[in-house]
């Protein structure tokens, strides 16, 4: 079993990017392919799902994704392909939010997710969702300004990878103009 893979992203396409380590590309299916850039490399964090005829990699740019993952996939009924697309379309303290608050509402606006398996969803995690929020900071303004970007779409990753550089003795509203201003670099 895979844990992470570090190599050079040399393509990527729908939901699939390929990762080349020593001379062998890796096929992984991710939530948001265009997050990574060409010719970078990276570390991904894996999963690997294995059937009778087929096995697929998913990969994950933080140990919290996999994590979520991994719950999600746990749930009855609930597919890697389907967590994936959660994954995808919610951020992870919104969906965790989402569970701990019984939000029907919010689970069902993700692809292939109705009344039944939203129901399924908080019924099986509903308390039991304890993932480490490492490097999303420890100031006291920091969750308030990671929900404001998460509320203008960012992703986990990109925020976790400007929070280091923000001036935490700045004020929620300076704070936030550094992150944007950071964002778009």
């Amino acid at each position: 079993m895979y844990s992470y893979i570090i190599g050079k992203l040399t393509y990527q396409e729908g939901n699939i990017i390929v990762l080349e380590n020593n001379g062998i590309g890796y096929e992984i299916n991710v939530s948001n392919p265009f997050s990574y850039e060409l010719n970078n490399e990276y570390k991904v964090y894996l999963y690997n799902n294995v059937k009778e005829e087929e096995y697929t990699l998913f990969g994950f740019k933080s140990l919290e994704e996999k994590q979520l993952f991994l719950k999600l996939i746990g749930v009855k009924g609930l597919g890697p392909k389907i967590a994936l697309a959660i994954m995808a379309t919610g951020s992870i303290s919104g969906i965790v939010d989402a569970i701990e608050r019984e939000n029907l509402l919010y689970l069902k606006k993700f692809p292939k997710v109705g009344e039944k398996l939203a129901k399924q969803i908080i019924l099986d995690l509903k308390g039991k969702i304890h993932i480490d929020n490492v490097g999303m900071g420890s100031n006291d303004n920091s969750d308030e300004l990671v929900s404001v970007l998460e509320s203008l779409g960012y992703k986990t990753g990109e925020i976790k990878r400007v929070l280091p550089q923000i001036d935490t003795t700045k004020s929620v509203e300076e704070q936030i103009k550094e992150a944007l201003r950071l964002m778009l670099k």
